[in-house]
């Protein structure tokens, strides 16, 4: 991947023209007292190094002589590397990893103006690091104190994200080739749930079966925490304590992905734990069903993002008027989205590197228009959970509805002709 990675370098550069641009690793996070979970790399500073230490520094410098790649790094250090692990140092990180040059993390006050003195701005987000923060903003301050002697040096600071976000939005074969092994494991996992649920068992059990299946074909793990929510559990967008023993005549809601080589698959099923459908269950299950078929058919290069969430909140509100959900004009409830109690999130979202990943979805009034290689997220559901209230004018809900919560998930490929169902081998 590092001729993957060098390209993706030259791009960003290409762009920046005679900008200096800086990224942060991502830091070590702790889990309890002295305990760290496994780290993680911030993903634009993977995306363009394949670097995955932290306490890292990447400096893009185009206009620069000879460094136009420079990382910061942790040095070789035995007496540490024998607790945490080894580090690819000064040395590792030039040979392994294409830099110009490297230096270690202590010498970055000391050599980074030299990479911006002739930039004439900085390309920087301002992340969560505020001591990271303040060293960047410090060095362009200091560098424009003394702008006036020299009449070169950067003179604004610019986000990266549209930049570098716009680059990540659109996938190249090596990553799609990752994103449909994410996708095949994850498939693999919900297959194996499918088989193992049945009333009586803990969803707790479910959730380790897939994340075991995760990390033995070779992934990084789940991609988030897993959902594995049952009976009225599935109306809780985000339920994680998956601690509920699976009944009689449930519905079985798991949004659950595996990620590999830091890419992601993100799928959701719901089907009824005994095997058939309650005759409520089956037309709310019918009309989720179809909503989603619906929007995946607007996945088409040359379409508005926009018309996905769109197509499937029609389809959803004139079934929910069908039912008598919903009363009144199929216009103004849409408009005032008085749907929303039922229906509360988008139909999807961009899928990569991130579960949600970046990249515009609207530019002001103008939708982001899908192009070949992008990969979303296509996922509309309807949810009845006892505490909700329906909108002022609309009916009390049925209790027969109560507790019932659907959503039906796929990861989708943009091409050069439609669409690709990376997630297509789970039955739903």
């Amino acid at each position: 991947m590092q001729a993957e990675h060098r390209q993706r370098r030259e791009k960003l550069m290409a762009k920046i023209g005679n900008g200096t641009a800086i990224f942060r690793s991502a830091p070590m996070a702790v889990m309890h007292n002295d305990v760290e979970y496994a780290f993680r790399q911030d993903s634009d500073f993977f995306y363009l190094t394949g670097f995955n230490e932290p306490s890292a520094v990447a400096v893009l410098a185009p206009h620069h002589d000879e460094h136009k790649f420079v990382l910061f790094v942790q040095p070789k250090e035995p007496e540490k590397e024998v607790w945490t692990g080894y580090r690819a140092g000064v040395e590792g990180a030039k040979e392994l990893y294409g830099a110009d040059e490297a230096f270690p993390m202590s010498e970055l006050d000391e050599k980074l103006p030299k990479y911006l003195e002739k930039a004439d701005r900085i390309y920087y987000h301002l992340g969560r690091d505020k001591a990271f923060n303040d060293t960047v903003l410090k060095h362009w301050q200091q560098l424009m104190r003394t702008y006036p002697k020299r009449g070169i040096g950067p003179t604004a600071i610019e986000d990266t994200g549209p930049i570098l976000h716009a680059m990540r939005l659109i996938k190249s074969e090596a990553e799609l080739e990752l994103m449909r092994k994410a996708a095949a494991i994850s498939v693999e996992a919900h297959l194996l749930a499918q088989e193992m649920a049945k009333p009586g068992v803990f969803e707790y059990e479910i959730q380790a079966e897939m994340e075991r299946l995760f990390r033995l074909r070779g992934g990084n793990g789940p991609a988030y925490p897993s959902i594995v929510a049952s009976g009225p559990n599935a109306c809780i967008l985000h339920y994680i304590e998956n601690n509920r023993q699976l009944q009689e005549n449930d519905l079985l809601l798991i949004d659950a992905g595996g990620a590999y080589g830091y890419y992601n698959g993100d799928i959701t099923r719901t089907f009824p734990v005994s095997g058939n459908f309650t005759p409520e269950q089956k037309v709310i299950y019918d009309l989720v069903l179809t909503a989603q078929l619906k929007a995946i058919e607007q996945v088409q290069p040359g379409n508005e993002w926009s018309k996905i969430h769109e197509t499937a909140v029609r389809v959803l509100v004139e079934g929910l008027m069908d039912l008598k959900i919903l009363v009144g004009d199929i216009e103004e409830i849409i408009k005032e989205e008085k749907y929303k109690p039922y229906y509360m999130h988008r139909t999807g979202h961009w899928l990569g590197l991130d579960v949600h990943d970046v990249g515009v979805y609207q530019f002001g009034e103008q939708s982001q228009i899908l192009q070949a290689g992008q990969v979303l997220t296509v996922e509309p559901g309807l949810y009845f959970g006892g505490n909700i209230k329906p909108v002022e004018g609309q009916p009390e809900l049925d209790e027969r509805w109560r507790g019932i919560g659907i959503r039906i998930e796929d990861d989708v490929l943009v091409t050069n002709s439609g669409h690709e169902i990376l997630t297509a081998g789970v039955p739903k």
